[in-house]
């Protein structure tokens, strides 16, 4: 009889784990120093990242979470005045999103606090390390999206 599979060993549950476990951290601490939630962080990295204004569904899509969601983190950070609302120039009912100097403000400190965590933790592995695990990590997402793409096709 083969040994049954614990759902603590398998590797989507570890990394997770960890994930969770970084954002909790980064949560306490950019509401503490910005007092923003995750997803507001998330949302103005994404902004103060981009060259140009993004849509709501380029935003929502690129955090990963879905439109109703992102629009709620939005009206937020609009309400807070640190996401300004233009209109889309392409598309008459479309809305660009971009930050304002209040959010750029925002957006900088958030990126410096990011940085230092991302150090932080980092900081422990060595060298050879830090190049192992981004190889690791990018053909652990270069397999992640072939089997996304067998799975589509499979339907």
């Amino acid at each position: 009889m083969t040994e049954m599979t614990v759902i603590r060993d398998l590797l989507s549950y570890r990394l997770h784990t960890v994930a969770n476990l970084l954002s909790r951290g980064a949560e306490l601490r950019y509401r503490r120093e910005f007092g923003v939630s995750l997803w507001e962080w998330r949302s103005i990295a994404l902004l103060g990242a981009s060259a140009s204004p993004l849509s709501l569904n380029e935003l929502a899509r690129s955090a990963g979470i879905d439109k109703s969601q992102m629009s709620r983190v939005i009206s937020g950070l609009a309400r807070r005045g640190i996401v300004l609302r233009e209109a889309d120039a392409a598309d008459g009912r479309g809305v660009r999103l971009a930050l304002s100097r209040k959010g750029c403000r925002i957006y900088a400190g958030l990126m410096r606090a990011a940085g230092e965590r991302d150090e932080a933790f980092t900081g422990c592995l060595t060298r050879n390390e830090k190049k192992t695990f981004d190889r690791a990590l990018a053909k652990l997402a270069s397999r992640a999206r072939e089997f996304i793409h067998r799975e589509k096709a499979a339907k």
